[in-house]
């Protein structure tokens, strides 16, 4: 018990700037959104990418998030997104939160530009794309000390 202890005990949180923290979340692929659903907080795995400093993300007719934005408000749905990197071995890296307000992407251009940059990992037909306008933007990094 006490090797595992000193082990974590020797690691470092320091708090990321924005600017570093977004060209992090730049740096990966996939991330976690984060939504309500009928009340109650739901987190769905999806690939994005940061285009001038919003988060994309491509989504199909009937996802939840699809139907939310569609009927929301001109200020957007609120949600979270996370994305970050972490060492199995050495538990060092860092992880981002956005937080933010989703709209769906209505300008066919813009549409058509997602598509051709940002290609779904699942076999979904993704119609859709979203865009997160990051509010609050937070981050951290873990490494040794």
């Amino acid at each position: 018990m006490a090797a595992w202890a000193d082990r974590e005990a020797s690691r470092h949180s320091t708090e990321l700037d924005r600017a570093e923290a977004l060209r992090l979340l730049g740096s990966v692929s996939l991330g976690r959104i984060v939504f309500t659903q009928d009340a109650l907080p739901a987190i769905r795995p999806v690939n994005h990418l940061l285009h001038h400093g919003e988060v994309i993300i491509r989504t199909h007719e009937g996802a939840a998030l699809t139907s939310l934005t569609e009927h929301a408000e001109d200020t957007g749905v609120v949600v979270a997104y996370e994305a970050d990197h972490i060492d199995p071995a050495t538990h060092c890296g860092w992880s981002v939160v956005v937080t933010g307000y989703c709209h769906l992407v209505t300008d066919p251009d813009d549409l058509a530009h997602y598509q051709a940059l940002l290609h779904p990992w699942v076999d979904h037909q993704m119609s859709y794309a979203l865009r997160i306008r990051p509010d609050l933007v937070t981050g951290l990094r873990l490494s040794r000390c």
